[in-house]
């Protein structure tokens, strides 16, 4: 039966594109991926800050990691949840408030006077992460033409990636010369200037479909759209595996210093930015193929890194190939466009939530091997497994995902 919900998405999409300039478009994805610059550089400066935040706190290192827990689950938790109280709402209006939310809560943790109020504080600034990153993906592929509905997603990812390579250094070299509070608030300055582009250069009557949440939820419960975000979450953990133990690997098995680590860091950073470019051109050409290749690739690089991470010459080439596999990113954001039916908001804020639980699984598995004395280097091997078993979720994925996709090419309501 068809549709009209799904036909009326197709026919927006395809309205929306034609009007407007290529220059408009192009501000439009500026401003989006400037969003996913901001989240991008709160979400991992606490890890370069971890030390100062600790002593002026007066609370443990390991504590102050239970800060950076706190913003992850704030995620997992947040991406549903606002997507389906935002159901209804229209998406120019979600991003401008995700937007504030997200500047309200960074500046409550540059303002927090103890412990457990960043705590609190880091878990709301969390909540909007996954929503704003699924809402800015569905109006990227919107104003964009079909066959380009991947690059456009991959260019708001690239915010993210850029954040890895500039926005983290910077926010750290701040901290550290003034005060850990100085670079929350930096962030929180960053959120208010891309609510204030994107409210100039996004189109207030852009005409994207909405939907209710009992739709939302009904489309969202099928194995198509699970075994997605099932991918994401257990292929994605090698990346975070290798990622939450690089300082002490370089340091204990590399033998550099700890001021080679910024330069490893930059290294990861160009490597995300590739990673993101291609991820969406992958799309584009391969469909949902793209993330089998994708996960070879991740297979392959993981399994060498444990001996190129011997030596200073070899170690930054393998975290810059590391970097890449975050191209699985705008693949299977683009992905779940096509296999979510009227659950578009949902899925789309949920796949952040998936790649929050590998960034959550990949350091766990990680670090029971080290403590199980497999050395840093295992991480490598156990990206590497993670990869492996994405992979076989994937093809499951791809076999749930045909009767989806068939129907969304001829504009009927997709299988239950």
């Amino acid at each position: 039966m068809t549709s009209s919900s799904s036909l009326r998405a197709d026919a927006a999409s395809a309205a929306a594109a034609p009007l407007l300039a290529p220059r408009q478009v192009a501000l439009i994805l500026f401003a989006l991926a400037m969003g996913g610059f901001a989240i991008g550089t709160s979400e991992f400066v606490a890890m370069g800050l971890i030390s100062e935040i600790a002593r002026n706190l007066d609370v443990t290192e390991p504590l102050v990691g239970h800060a950076i827990s706190a913003y992850a689950l704030g995620v997992v938790v947040g991406a549903p949840v606002l997507a389906i109280l935002g159901a209804k709402r229209r998406r120019r209006t979600l991003l401008l408030g995700f937007m504030a939310f997200y500047a309200v809560g960074n500046l409550l943790s540059a303002l927090a006077p103890g412990y457990a109020t960043l705590l609190l504080a880091r878990f709301v600034a969390g909540l909007p992460h996954g929503a704003y990153f699924g809402i800015a993906a569905l109006v990227a592929a919107h104003v964009s033409p079909p066959e380009k509905r991947g690059w456009a997603v991959g260019r708001v990812m690239l915010g993210l990636s850029v954040a890895l390579l500039v926005g983290n250094p910077l926010a750290t070299w701040m901290g550290q010369a003034f005060s850990w509070r100085y670079a929350f608030a930096l962030v929180s300055l960053i959120a208010l200037a891309t609510m204030a582009m994107t409210a100039r250069v996004l189109p207030a009557g852009l005409g994207a479909p909405r939907t209710d949440a009992l739709r939302e939820l009904r489309d969202f419960n099928r194995a198509p759209v699970w075994l997605a975000l099932g991918t994401g979450a257990i292929g994605f953990a090698g990346m975070f595996s290798v990622f939450a133990y690089l300082p002490p690997t370089l340091v204990h098995v590399t033998g550099t210093g700890e001021g080679f680590v910024p330069l490893a860091l930059a290294a990861f950073g160009a490597g995300s930015i590739a990673g993101s470019l291609a991820g969406g051109w992958l799309f584009d050409r391969y469909g949902f193929g793209a993330a089998a290749r994708m996960l070879l690739w991740s297979t392959a690089v993981l399994l060498a890194y444990p001996l190129a991470a011997q030596s200073p010459w070899t170690v930054l080439p393998a975290i810059t190939l590391v970097g890449t596999m975050g191209a699985l990113a705008p693949v299977l954001q683009s992905h779940l466009m096509d296999v979510a039916g009227d659950a578009q908001t949902l899925a789309a804020a949920s796949n952040h939530s998936a790649f929050n639980t590998a960034n959550a699984l990949g350091p766990w598995l990680g670090g029971m091997a080290i403590t199980a004395g497999w050395g840093w280097t295992s991480t490598g091997y156990v990206g590497a497994a993670t990869a492996v078993a994405g992979l076989l979720v994937y093809l499951l994925a791809r076999r749930a995902a045909e009767p989806a996709r068939r129907a969304a090419r001829c504009g009927l309501s997709p299988p239950a």
